[in-house]
């Protein structure tokens, strides 16, 4: 496919949130949230909440700009992505570079503003950014390093909040791993083929789409026990336990209606429920520690 030429200044931001995949920010940020809240299990100060957003806001973008600079030459050769902001020649390299090194500055200073552990942390989460994407390479749990670099949202809002570690943001820290990584996995069949010529590691890839659906399943299942492991551990009550409910019952959805009418059918619609999930979980933790 022809380059096309690269876009003015004018259309540049929109092309940003389009190789940032701005929507997708509810996957991660209201598990943020949810973190900040249950730390202390009450409404986190107004201070912490603008610092954990613009925080969260800025590793979103410096992860997704360092995946697709990381990953340029595979979307250019796949169907799928070639349309992508870089490979179509429509952002520069230079425009991405630059890009993710403000992401990055505004991260620092995010991390300085929040509780003292963070200054020293912020480079953990950097390296998650940057090792993700070549896992693909050499190993199907590819997904799970996904998973996991997302899960580090609600954990790192916890040290963000509190300047200490427990059992539950660890717990929350792995619920959202098998979340994350479940979906992931359902993600990689669309690229099943490509991944096999490629030589691009995958469950769907290495064993097919049944078994691909089946471990998304078993993940899903054990993301919702860890959440409602959390709930115990915290002591929260009927409200939360039912919102876990409620949780398992959307992922359940999902994986149900894919059974049922295919994945070709369901497309990218299991996204969007799998993103229904983190706004559903974050309101009702909120409304749990509120009703305390």
């Amino acid at each position: 496919m022809a380059a096309t030429r690269p876009a003015g200044a004018a259309a540049k931001p929109l092309l940003f949130a389009r190789l940032i995949k701005v929507e997708h920010s509810v996957y991660a940020l209201p598990f943020a949230y949810a973190g900040a809240f249950l730390a202390q299990l009450k409404t986190p100060s107004l201070h912490a909440l603008v610092w954990i957003t613009v925080a969260m806001v800025a590793a979103r973008s410096a992860a997704m700009a360092l995946n697709r600079l990381i990953d340029a030459e595979l979307d250019a050769r796949n169907p799928r992505t070639a349309r992508r902001e870089l490979p179509s020649g429509k952002l520069r390299v230079a425009d991405v570079i630059a890009f993710t090194v403000v992401s990055l500055a505004v991260l620092v200073v995010a991390s300085f503003a929040l509780s003292p552990p963070c200054r020293y942390l912020w480079p953990i989460v950097v390296v998650a950014f940057i090792v993700y994407p070549y896992t693909k390479r050499f190993t199907v749990l590819c997904h799970y390093a996904l998973g996991l670099t997302d899960g580090l949202a609600p954990a790192a809002a916890w040290v963000a909040v509190t300047g200490s570690i427990s059992w539950a943001p660890v717990l929350l820290f792995l619920a959202v791993g098998l979340w994350v990584g479940g979906f992931d996995v359902i993600y990689g069949i669309f690229d099943l083929e490509f991944d096999r010529r490629e030589g691009v590691r995958s469950i769907a890839a290495a064993w097919g789409e049944r078994v691909a659906l089946a471990v998304a399943a078993v993940s899903h299942a054990l993301a919702a026990v860890l959440l409602a492991w959390t709930g115990l551990i915290l002591g929260l009550g009927a409200i939360y336990l039912i919102g876990v409910v409620l949780v398992a019952a959307l992922l359940a959805w999902s994986h149900f209606d894919i059974a049922r009418r295919g994945l070709a059918r369901v497309g990218m619609g299991f996204m969007t429920v799998n993103g229904a999930v983190g706004i559903v979980y974050a309101a009702v933790v909120i409304v749990a520690v509120l009703a305390r």
